[in-house]
């Protein structure tokens, strides 16, 4: 009997020491889901004989990045030079990143305000969805907030049979309008971003789409919308963005997430900070957090490229036309400042635009000129020149002096024309009376 229980004892010990061996993996797991990158605690010693294995040496990265995407990229918003990439022009699943698509065809094809009619949509297990029902009657505004907050796959079903009639011929018009924007190494083969043979981007393909969506006012809105109210469906609802680099920092403006088992984890990122918006993207990492962090982790690295400048400040005086008839000049002032993000060996402009004379009356501040400030030839932003002071009607009087002023050589020479043709009648005149009473 004893032996049996020593047996035992020594079982139950031997199991001890295996859960004592595995407990540090078990808390690398749990770290590893845990918000943000974290580093996983340090594995149990091993035996000396076991020989060490060496870590496997990351590929260098531009920049000294560490980013765990299989392909990315980092882009300037204004001018879309390409600032850092790796395997750019790689073809990849996109996941939902390609509603980037279905959003751009939708507002260029249907007025955000019409209502149309959901769709009938049977989704897979584990689809994203924005919850509408078939026959709901919901405006296309509302439709994208649920597209691009909540990834709503029956959202992008929705808009492409109200754009096109049909599924089908919506990725059609996709691929056109991506041939029309030069996206060489995207295409498309469903609204909603599936796995499936035909459907895939590069990542600076997906920063060049993002940068011609964020240039559209109403899409860089719901792009930078934390949340939003839906006041055409049935009942009204709320929405929060399913965009966790939104709450990061403060200067992030969107834009958009994607994962399916194909393409692991997207995500389509952007700020503006320094005077400068910046587009960021991740296609392929590992993990949910691994794309946050690799898209913050880019979007730092270049604002730290910029330094800021403020070559127009609010009420500067940029211009000061002559004011006619009564004279003296009028201060044109900038409405506000411009601020503007220059990296090393850019070139900053400012050019004006405002009249060389003016004439009253003006209230004080008319716009009157227009000031543009332009990053090595690229503008980087505009803005209105406003009148210092107001400027009456000019009177009868001023008006006769500068009229006077304004055409004085003229008059003089035709006054000198009349005078000397006086003269030469005169004499004229005086020789004809000289020989008739000669």
């Amino acid at each position: 009997m004893r032996r049996r229980r020593s047996g035992a004892a020594g079982v139950l010990a031997a199991l001890a020491a295996c859960a004592l061996w595995f407990t540090p993996a078990a808390g690398a797991a749990e770290s590893r889901q845990g918000g943000g990158r974290q580093h996983a605690p340090r594995p149990a010693a091993r035996p000396e004989r076991e020989p060490r294995v060496k870590p496997r040496p990351r590929p260098r990265q531009p920049g000294g990045l560490e980013v765990e995407g299989r392909a990315w990229a980092l882009v300037d918003a204004r001018s879309g030079d390409v600032l850092v990439s790796h395997a750019g022009r790689r073809h990849l699943p996109i996941a939902s990143t390609t509603k980037l698509m279905t959003a751009y065809v939708a507002i260029k094809d249907l007025p955000l305000g019409r209502v149309v009619t959901a769709s009938p949509y049977h989704p897979e297990y584990g689809e994203s969805l924005m919850g509408l029902r078939a026959g709901e009657e919901v405006s296309v505004r509302d439709l994208l907030y649920g597209l691009i907050l909540l990834s709503g796959n029956d959202a992008a079903h929705t808009l492409a049979v109200a754009a096109a009639g049909s599924q089908p011929r919506f990725v059609a018009q996709m691929n056109r309008y991506a041939a029309a924007l030069g996206l060489a190494d995207t295409h498309y083969a469903n609204p909603v971003g599936l796995d499936q043979k035909g459907n895939y981007s590069s990542a600076l393909d997906l920063a060049t789409l993002t940068r011609h969506l964020l240039g559209i006012p109403a899409f860089a809105r719901i792009a930078d919308s934390r949340h939003a109210y839906l006041p055409s469906t049935n009942p009204p609802r709320r929405i929060d963005s399913i965009n966790q680099l939104l709450e990061e920092a403060p200067w992030v403006t969107g834009v958009k997430t994607g994962h399916t088992f194909g393409a692991l984890y997207v995500l389509v990122g952007s700020g503006r900070r320094k005077g400068v918006e910046l587009i960021s993207d991740a296609i392929g990492a590992p993990s949910d957090e691994d794309r946050f962090a690799d898209n913050l982790e880019l979007l730092e690295y270049g604002f730290r490229q910029y330094r800021r400048r403020q070559p127009v400040r609010s009420g500067q005086d940029l211009a000061d036309p002559s004011i006619r008839y009564s004279g003296g000049e009028l201060p044109l002032r900038a409405a506000r400042g411009v601020l503007a993000g220059v990296r090393r060996g850019q070139q900053l402009e400012v050019k004006v635009r405002a009249p060389a004379e003016v004439e009253g009356p003006i209230r004080r501040g008319a716009v009157l000129g227009r000031a543009s400030v332009f990053v090595d030839g690229r503008p980087a932003g505009t803005v209105p020149l406003r009148a210092g002071r107001a400027i009456p009607r000019a009177s009868a009087f001023d008006r006769a002096r500068g009229f006077l002023g304004d055409h004085l050589i003229p008059i003089a020479a035709a006054l000198f024309v009349i005078l000397m043709g006086g003269v030469l009648l005169y004499r004229r005149l005086s020789r004809r009376g000289k020989r008739e009473f000669g």
